[in-house]
């Protein structure tokens, strides 16, 4: 069967499900492999929960006329979303970078909406998978769409832009992560300037902070616009020192935005958003509405009380080139009694032991109350004594029984350490 026939049948049936487990009725379900588990074998499942049609790539398993066989499932997947993909005439706003890719989605949204019907990607569905499935969910009432990218091996973005085709875009910055799959920094600028590549091939615009003089660099011969704190900039705001809350003053306008993001680093996403937003004409005042409105969640520079103390909960990834902003941020902010939980960055390879001592090292130049290095890496640096805490069950048993009250806790680590365990304490 064609892509355009498979299109036919999304057309009357344009929900994608690809779990059994939350399938929606009359929805198209795609029978994905992963190392664990082979989607062909929940075909039946999916029919008997409602699903009005399944792919799948393993005839053995197709039960009835309802099963259109492929030859490669997700690949069928990323085709199909392709042609859809073609079939819209709306701005495509994609989104990569380092960090702050998902706050910067986040942000761009919650202003477009303000004027706007505006999908953007879910959560962190930034992937080979994740991707398509967005776009699958666009409908014809949908007036801009936002699309995060993520990658975390060489040419990823390149081959996400392949499907999302996108006609604007944004890389938030370049720095160190995911050094296993992609092994050097040069590869990681080669991958997520691919996105400035695919802009320029439809004759597209970027945003690009102006600030960044890595970024700027790949500017020269594509329509951009640019934002940050040099008056040049066609968006251009400072940052107002405001306890440990990021705020942006806009000279041309007068114009003061309070946010609820932590940090000076969050300046370059918030300027992102209200460069976009001017650019496809909201106006400042709602902009400035939607952007201080706007409540950070999942860990993303979360400020969270517990008790009488205040965490910082910026947990959900950490690499080199987050942590040690953050920890800086954290350093200058005014409060007696600051305390840190680091957890280890994850996927840096060779280099982790290298990075995991750079951050040492830069803690032990600065003040803080109390150090908690929780994990395997931090545990193989040189660190003053009773920093590192190598496995949960340790740092769950030592930090209950330090009695922290009345402190500010900056919480920080990759995913996969799930940091987010330090509350159950308080």
């Amino acid at each position: 069967m064609s892509i355009e026939d498979i299109y036919s049948i999304y057309i009357q049936h344009p929900v994608i499900s690809t779990d059994t487990r939350n399938i929606q009725k009359n929805s198209l379900f795609f029978c994905l492999k992963g190392q664990s588990f082979n989607g062909n074998t929940f075909a039946s499942e999916a029919l008997t929960k409602g699903a009005a049609f399944v792919v799948m790539d393993e005839q053995a398993y197709a039960v009835n006329d309802k099963c259109i066989v492929v030859d490669n499932t997700l690949k069928t997947l990323q085709e199909l979303a392709l042609h859809h993909r073609q079939q819209l005439r709306i701005p495509f706003i994609g989104i990569t970078g380092t960090n702050g890719k998902t706050t910067t989605k986040e942000l761009i949204k919650t202003v477009l909406s303000q004027k706007y019907t505006v999908l953007a990607t879910q959560g962190n569905l930034n992937n080979h998978i994740g991707v398509p499935l967005t776009i699958l969910s666009i409908n014809n009432m949908v007036e801009i769409a936002v699309i995060e990218m993520g990658a975390n091996h060489a040419g990823e973005i390149d081959d996400l832009c392949k499907i999302a085709l996108p006609n604007y875009g944004i890389i938030t910055n370049i720095g160190k992560a995911h050094l296993e799959g992609f092994l050097n920094i040069e590869t990681i600028i080669e991958t997520k300037t691919a996105l400035y590549q695919a802009v320029k091939n439809v004759d597209g615009t970027t945003f690009i902070n102006m600030d960044d003089k890595l970024l700027m660099s790949y500017a020269d011969t594509i329509n951009k616009i640019t934002y940050g704190t040099t008056e040049s900039a066609d968006y251009y705001g400072k940052v107002i020192s405001d306890g440990f809350l990021c705020k942006v003053f806009l000279p041309k306008t007068l114009t003061t935005i309070s946010t609820q993001l932590t940090g000076d680093y969050n300046f370059s996403n918030i300027m992102a958003a209200i460069a976009v937003g001017q650019y496809f004409n909201v106006s400042i005042p709602t902009i400035q509405q939607a952007i201080t409105s706007y409540q950070p969640s999942n860990s993303r520079s979360q400020i969270l009380q517990k008790g009488n103390n205040i965490f910082i909960m910026d947990a959900y990834n950490a690499n080199p080139s987050s942590m040690k902003p953050a920890i800086i941020n954290f350093a200058n902010i005014d409060h007696k009694n600051k305390t840190l939980m680091l957890g280890d960055m994850k996927e840096l390879g060779e280099e982790s032991l290298t990075e995991h001592q750079q951050i040492v090292d830069l803690l032990i130049t600065l003040s803080f109350k109390q150090v908690f290095l929780i994990g395997p890496e931090f545990s193989k640096t040189k660190h003053p004594k009773g920093w590192s805490i190598e496995t949960w069950d340790e740092a769950l048993h030592i930090i209950s029984h330090k009695n922290i009250q009345q402190a500010m806790i900056l919480v920080k680590g990759s995913r996969s350490m799930q940091m987010e365990r330090i509350l159950s304490l308080y």
